[in-house]
């Protein structure tokens, strides 16, 4: 019997965690498939639900404030089939929810976690459990100060492809603990269910927030830019968006998967003389390359002013 999730505030991101830690119980690992993610994501080689592997879960609970939110949940879980219909979606009961629960995913609104943390009865339901907090700007000395001290406090930084299993999640470094070794691999089989996931120290966070969670964007500008660039010299516009999309994900691939650096495939592209290194003189001449990097240094130093106390 493995253990219980609770997702507090269960919106956009809560519903894909819990949509893609049911999945991945309930897919059996292909063994002549092409491994998808390396060896230190192994939520996709997740056993099934009937094992008894302590680090993964067998009961869902996800609560939500408004009963309208409840039933789109329970909807969007029953089509799941199997475990997604067993999911306990509940209004208003956050305490009852985590004293049933042994690992608590918090996911509402940043203003909002202090007021439900403090709620009355919260301290006893939290004590020797594990808290993985998925709120921008709320720091880990931020939440270790509204919970007891025999609470475990992770925060984790997933970004929007998550919604499609695409996702990087970013995880603080856990909190040294007889449990630290399980709580890892809870940690690994929730995220890398729903994508990729890294452990990195929580200093790191606002660079990762401008380059996984900014990233996105950026990302589809240049995917834009490009397709505007076809659509310049004839091609159709959906063509050129999926011939671009294609591109980009196909070389994100050959360095996630082959192991390829991305200065080699370009050298791989670029033959003397050609088209290629024609339009790599171009966008040098444009300065894309500085561009990107000063974007990730900016929004690193954005990112940093986020949940500081507004200056007066």
């Amino acid at each position: 019997m493995g253990y219980t999730l609770c997702v507090l505030g269960c919106g956009t991101m809560g519903i894909a965690i819990i949509s893609g830690v049911i999945t991945s119980l309930q897919s059996r690992l292909n063994t002549l498939e092409i491994p998808k993610w390396e060896s230190h994501t192994p939520g996709t080689c997740t056993p099934t639900a009937d094992s008894p592997d302590p680090s993964l879960p067998s009961i869902f609970t996800a609560t939500v404030t408004r009963k309208e939110s409840a039933q789109k949940l329970q909807h969007t879980f029953g089509l799941l089939g199997g475990l997604g219909s067993s999911v306990q979606v509940v209004v208003g009961e956050n305490l009852a929810a985590v004293q049933q629960a042994d690992v608590i995913i918090l996911s509402c609104k940043p203003h909002q976690a202090h007021a439900i943390l403090s709620q009355i009865g919260m301290q006893e339901a939290l004590a020797g459990k594990l808290l993985i907090s998925i709120l921008a700007g709320v720091t880990i000395a931020q939440l270790t100060g509204w919970v007891p001290p025999t609470t475990r406090v992770v925060r984790a930084m997933p970004n929007t492809p998550c919604r499609i299993r695409e996702g990087m999640t970013v995880v603080s470094n856990l909190p040294i603990s007889e449990e630290a070794e399980l709580d890892r691999s809870i940690i690994l089989n929730i995220f890398s269910s729903i994508g990729r996931c890294r452990f990195l120290e929580e200093k790191n966070f606002d660079a990762c927030t401008a380059l996984s969670g900014s990233g996105p964007a950026f990302a589809c500008i240049f995917l834009e830019a490009m397709a505007d660039g076809g659509v310049m010299m004839g091609l159709p516009r959906a063509e050129a968006l999926e011939l671009a999309a294609q591109t980009l994900q196909g070389a994100a691939r050959m360095v996630l998967q082959a192991g390829a650096h991305p200065a080699q495939i370009k050298d791989s592209v670029t033959t003397p003389g050609g088209c290629t290194i024609a339009g790599l003189l171009a966008m040098e001449d444009g300065k894309v390359r500085s561009t990107i990097a000063r974007a990730i240094q900016v929004a690193t130093e954005r990112a940093s002013e986020l949940g500081q106390p507004a200056k007066k």
